[in-house]
Order: C-alpha cells, then structure tokens, then sequence
C-alpha cells in the first residue's frame, strides 16, 4: 500500500494483496448498483458537507494567492533534462512514501518494481447521489478529456466508457460515503478490511486517493482500480485530484520533491499534468520497460530511449 500525507493520497494494490495474503481473482465487470438501493440525493448538504466544501475553498484560494496551482505545464522558469527525467523516473515508479500494507507508516525507502496496466484502462465515472447534475456534466467531460491525453501521453489504450469499466473513479460527496462503500465492495467483493477502512476513514487532510490492484499471476501488472475524488472540492482542485490519482494509477507512484515541473510533488506548485509528466508517461509504457524490472534493470533501457530521442548515442 503507498500513501501520501498530503493533500492527496495514492495506494497500491501490490501491496494490498500481499496483506491480504492471496491473489485477487480475475476480475469480472461489476453491474450497476441496484437502483433501489441508491439512497435519495440530499436537498441540501450536510453541515460536514458543507465545511468541507468551505474548507476546501480556503486552500485553493490561498493556493492560487501563492501562484500556485498552475495549469500551465511548465514554462522558460522550470527547465528540465533528460537527466531530471531519469532520476525523477526512478524516484516517482520505483519508490513508495508509504510502507506497504501499513497504513501512514513511513516507507524504509527501498525500491520495488515497475508497475504499470497492460491491458486497456478503460475509466468509467460514477458520482454520488448529492452530486448535482451541472458537476457531474463537467468532470465526466474533464475525465474524457484527460484519458485522451493519457492515451497520447503513453501511447497505451485509455478511454472513457459507460460499461466494463476497468479504472472506477467514483466522484462521492460526504454525504455519499455509504453509498460510495458499497459501490467499493460491489467493485471488489473480497476486499480486506484494512483496504475498505482507507476508503472509509479519510481525514479531511486526504483529498482524494486511488488503490490499483494487481493481476491475477503477476503482481506487478495492474488490472483494476479505484479512484475516489471528494466532490467538495472547488472545480481546479477537483480538476487536480482527477490528473494526479488517474495518472498514479497508470503506474506514476510516488512523489519527489526535486520533480518540477510536475504534479508528483507534494509543493502543490502544479495542479495539472505537465510536459515533463507525459514523458514519465511515455517512459513508463514504452514496450521494453516490463511489469517487474527493478531500477538497475530499467536504467539502461532508459538512457538508450533517451539518447535514441535526442539523436545522441543509441
């Protein structure tokens, strides 16, 4: 399990199976939830709802009164060579914050292996029932959006779709965590307790997490997963959590602060993917980096991919 204590908050699914002690079985598409079983939508938000939509408005604002958030992906003032490339690499996929299965333990900071899909990411969007349609109508098209760039970014299939989703970004309200706990369970019928409780137990210091489970036979390649997006947010910080937890999720694990520009950096500075972050993308899903190499066995493969790029030596 890999977790950030920050504003955002990203686990792995490896690391939840080897708690759990067991492979998780192949997965098959979760149907819908029932709709009687949809509680009805709210008229009005709660009063924790409501502080912390409040809450959350604050610290974008004062985000922004500090120049950041950006959404400009870097520009003459956040240079960056391939060499940043490499050590950013290793340090944001092979490295995890968190020490696996252990809650907010610190990691012993050794690495693990590249993890990354190899099969179609196929996102489907799910919203609590408090949330109102006009939101739902924007980070559904903000999740198109974003998983074309994906697409292109890693040169591996990723979608939006309606049906056998995949990726389940479920977009859940306060007011909305019971349903979103059944929609957990429904997603992964034999999820362990310690798992759920992540999902369950969010401080508001969390804003928004996503766990990646590990296909059936190799635990390196990832099959489904689980993102959860407060829609409290304001639109940017929503925005925000959609690109860093979809992008974690693809296999981009861990942050650094020497990232930059970047949003796998616990600085805030950037709210959206940047330049610098689609060519993690696009070093990660290149074919010869495998589920499973370690960083002496990817190092090598990456500087000829770079050198090959820039036309130096192959």
């Amino acid at each position: 399990m890999r977790m950030r204590a920050r504003h955002r908050l990203a686990l792995w699914g490896a690391a939840i199976l080897a708690l759990a002690g067991c492979e998780m079985p192949a997965p098959t598409p979760p149907a819908p939830p029932p709709a009687m079983t949809r509680p009805p939508a709210p008229s009005t938000p709660s009063a924790a709802s409501a502080a912390l939509a409040d809450h959350y408005a604050r610290i974008e604002r004062d985000l922004l009164s500090r120049g950041l958030l950006r959404s400009d992906g870097g520009g003459p003032d956040t240079p960056w060579t391939d060499t940043d490339l490499l050590r950013n690499f290793e340090a944001i996929v092979f490295f995890d914050e968190y020490m696996p299965g252990a809650g907010y333990r610190p990691s012993a900071g050794q690495p693990g292996a590249l993890r990354k899909w190899t099969a179609p990411v196929r996102l489907g969007v799910e919203f609590g029932p408090s949330v109102p349609r006009d939101q739902r109508a924007a980070d559904r098209a903000s999740v198109e959006g974003y998983a074309a760039r994906l697409s292109r970014a890693a040169r591996h299939p990723v979608s939006a779709t309606t049906r056998a989703s995949n990726f389940h970004v479920l977009i859940m309200s306060e007011d909305d965590r019971s349903h979103g706990l059944a929609r957990v369970r429904q997603i992964v019928p034999d999820i362990d307790q310690a798992t759920l409780g992540v999902f369950q137990n969010m401080p508001r210091s969390i804003h928004c997490l996503v766990v990646a489970f590990s296909h059936k036979g190799n635990p390196h390649s990832y099959d489904r997963a689980i993102a959860w997006i407060r829609a409290e947010h304001p639109p940017l910080m929503r925005a925000a959590c959609i690109h860093e937890e979809l992008a974690q999720g693809m296999g981009l694990a861990n942050d650094s602060p020497r990232a930059r520009p970047s949003i796998f950096n616990d600085d805030e500075e950037f709210a959206l993917l940047t330049r610098h972050d689609e060519e993690l993308l696009w070093l990660l899903y290149h074919p010869d980096l495998k589920p499973g190499m370690t960083p002496d066995e990817a190092r090598p493969i990456i500087r000829r991919l770079l050198d090959a790029r820039a036309g130096g030596p192959v």
